[in-house]
């Protein structure tokens, strides 16, 4: 008798404590993984040159401003490629937009192409446009940053489904406590905060998603 209870315990355990854990890791994540908002009404992209259809929204969006020595940046974007969207890829809603200014398009084809060797880049989108479009775009951000002569940054930034600037308001690196982007030029931001941020900014989604679809259960009920 006792060794058959002990045998059902064992087997509740092993039933039940996953799922319990599960349960656990997404409360918690809901109760305080939230990744401030620094900007809201981020211009959209939408009006820039591309060989594809691009909109910042209903996606979640690695934005970067690389230049017209993109070829020159390749570091950063293989940082970003190897580090972000090789591990986020598989999200449905998610995208790489990069803008550049009108006549870079043969160096983004270039860059897209050595890009294409080792992964499946079908996430990569590139836009292009005239200097004032694109200082318009950047200074839509809202940070404490600055585009150089090329229209370049080394800074990489998550821009949510909403069109919202995402990132830190706490960041012990940073004077201020904000964090309005990624240093793409070395490892380690990215390595060390972009991707726990991105984590969360995805995560919030994903629950917010089961939130509605079990509100129109309800009131389909």
């Amino acid at each position: 008798m006792a060794k058959n209870r002990n045998n059902k315990i064992v087997l509740a355990v092993l039933f039940f404590g996953p799922l319990l854990f599960y349960l656990f890791l997404l409360t918690g994540t809901n109760n305080f993984a939230k990744l401030p908002h620094l900007t809201s009404n981020v211009k959209d992209v939408n009006n820039l040159s591309s060989e594809h259809e691009v909109s910042l929204e209903n996606k979640i969006s690695i934005l970067c401003f690389f230049g017209e020595d993109l070829l020159l940046k390749k570091t950063n974007a293989l940082n970003l490629n190897e580090k972000i969207y090789k591990h986020f890829y598989g999200f449905k809603d998610f995208q790489f937009v990069i803008v550049l200014p009108k006549g870079s398009e043969e160096k983004a084809y270039q860059l897209k192409k050595e890009l294409g060797v080792t992964t499946n880049v079908d996430k990569w989108f590139f836009v292009f446009g005239t200097d004032e479009q694109i200082l318009e775009m950047f200074e839509s951000l809202g940070t404490n940053f600055e585009l150089d002569t090329n229209f370049y940054s080394p800074n990489a930034f998550i821009i949510d489904r909403e069109m919202n600037l995402r990132g830190r308001n706490d960041d012990e690196d940073e004077t201020d406590g904000f964090l309005y982007g990624y240093n793409a030029e070395t490892v380690a931001p990215i390595h060390q905060k972009m991707v726990d941020d991105l984590k969360v900014v995805i995560a919030e989604y994903r629950l917010s998603l089961k939130k509605n679809k079990k509100e129109e259960l309800l009131h389909s009920q």
